[in-house]
């Protein structure tokens, strides 16, 4: 039969398992519904020889378009795609070395620390304690009783409280550090994507500016040969003094035009260097010979956003957690107004004689239940309900809004992808004109028909051209970084 201690111990273990299984206070998460509008994507398509009515390239027809389609698939590690192996190992140095990726790290085991303390709360707390004690009353003192005395007291024991979560206050709690910790852990992805996109952007940035410093200093040299002819010429008594000056200024500008191209290099491999988790200047030689090649890959073509694919994004996916977490802290301040219950208990051992102590006889023990429950608060606990309302609306609204922009930004930078084959196009067809003109334009100047300002018009339209053509091609591969970016693409394994 058992005894009142007993029947006292099984109420209070079905208590607590009751307890753990209450609905906690405070709403529940949901996830929030967006619908994309049905309208097509601002595909400029790609351009083919033929004209419209009003002089721009016409886009290939549907069966003749040999874009490849972009998905899931092709934007995972997408930097392999240029097939450059220097490239491939800054993405790799940049990922183990680079501080912000780093930082980024440590913020995810931050949070994981701290989803491991809160789920600390749902454990009891034991507290150890001793003291020995040694007291001399005086007979003049009231408990002294007219006889001086002298006591002394010896105590080990350990103090245990466990709260049990009635409502859900420590389970909220827990829910938010868990969603944070996503959180952290989608802000890490998002670092990854944003390094690897940076460490491309900036190389083929870099790679755009050494081909455009080769191209002023091809034109350089052209146009030094023709100043030299014409200066010697001059020098023979047989040249025209105007166009020697002319022939002159254009040198000269071609000649200002590299300076500045070379500080922008130099700003670029520092960068790189940095990226990759490396002093400025120690990747310099690795960066400063030029390969003789095109990056531009395969042409790729968008044909609709799938919603499932911007909600994949890291950015996208740390905002939806970040606005759970908020949500959830809404039940951990409205657990505030209601009352706490714990469970108490201490046991020790405690004698007046130290060599006694640890006998039998000493041993004491309590277990009990108390309540807490705040009765006043002078609205404190009301307005932090309120505040922690907002904040979540306020997340709520930084996650529609991150949505939106990350789908305006798939559609400005396909937009600009496909744009830019059409400028490229246009720009090539220039630079072949332009250096037909240059020759037809030396040529009637050698035979009299024409004076030197058409050969001078013709070299610097060709070298801007030239240029241009450059940029051009730097630009459609920048933009196809940036649309894997845009699309979530390269997430860390």
């Amino acid at each position: 039969m058992k005894n009142k201690n007993e029947y006292g111990l099984i109420a209070l273990v079905a208590l607590v398992a009751g307890c753990m299984s209450l609905p906690s206070v405070g709403p529940d998460y949901k996830e929030v519904t967006f619908e994309l509008p049905k309208t097509s994507m601002p595909d400029a398509g790609m351009p083919i020889d033929d004209l419209n009515k009003i002089g721009e390239y016409k886009s290939a027809e549907k069966n003749d378009d040999l874009r490849v389609e972009i998905t899931t698939n092709e934007i995972v590690s997408w930097w392999s795609k240029f097939n450059d192996p220097l490239l491939d190992n800054l993405v790799t140095r940049a990922v183990a070395d680079n501080r912000s990726y780093l930082v980024a790290q440590e913020r995810l085991t931050q949070a994981r620390w701290q989803l491991f303390g809160a789920y600390a709360a749902f454990m009891p707390k034991v507290d150890g304690s001793g003291n020995a004690t040694w007291t001399e009353k005086g007979a003049n003192t009231p408990s002294g009783a007219g006889d001086k005395r002298f006591g002394e007291s010896f105590t080990v024991g350990f103090d245990a409280s466990w709260e049990i979560d009635i409502f859900g206050g420590s389970r909220r709690a827990a829910e938010a550090a868990w969603a944070d910790a996503m959180a952290a852990g989608w802000g890490l992805s998002d670092a990854w994507v944003t390094l690897t996109a940076e460490v491309a952007r900036r190389y083929i940035e870099l790679r755009t500016t050494q081909q455009r410093i080769e191209v002023a200093r091809t034109n350089l040299v052209l146009q030094s040969e023709t100043y030299d002819i014409l200066k010697s010429r001059l020098d023979s008594g047989i040249g025209d003094e105007l166009a020697v000056n002319q022939s002159k200024y254009v040198v000269d500008q071609t000649r200002a035009r590299i300076p500045q191209l070379l500080a922008q290099e130099e700003k670029l491999k520092n960068a790189i260097a940095v990226l990759a988790g490396e002093m400025p200047g120690s990747l310099h030689e690795e960066l400063s010979s030029c390969p003789v090649r095109d990056w531009m890959v395969r042409p790729m073509r968008l044909s609709q956003i799938p919603l499932d694919m911007l909600r994949s994004r890291p950015d996208v996916r740390k905002s939806e957690r970040q606005f759970a977490a908020e949500v959830a802290r809404i039940g951990v301040a409205k657990s505030l107004w209601y009352p706490k219950l714990f469970i108490n208990g201490s046991f020790g051992l405690e004698n007046l004689k130290a060599n006694h102590l640890f006998e039998r006889e000493s041993f004491f023990a309590a277990i009990g239940p108390s309540v807490s429950w705040p009765i006043f608060r002078g609205g404190s606990i009301y307005a932090n309900i309120k505040a922690q309302e907002a904040l979540m609306h306020e997340k709520c609204l930084s996650y529609e809004l991150t949505l939106q922009n990350a789908y305006a930004e798939v559609r400005d930078v396909y937009a600009a992808y496909t744009q830019e084959y059409h400028r490229h196009k246009a720009l090539k067809g220039a630079v072949k004109a332009a250096q037909d003109a240059v020759s037809i334009s030396k040529d009637l100047y050698k035979n009299g028909l024409r004076d030197f300002t058409a050969v001078i018009d013709a070299q610097r339209s060709l070298l801007n051209l030239e240029e241009e053509l450059v940029v051009s091609r730097g630009e459609i591969t920048l933009n196809a970084i940036s649309l894997f970016k845009a699309l979530g693409g390269g997430i860390a394994q």
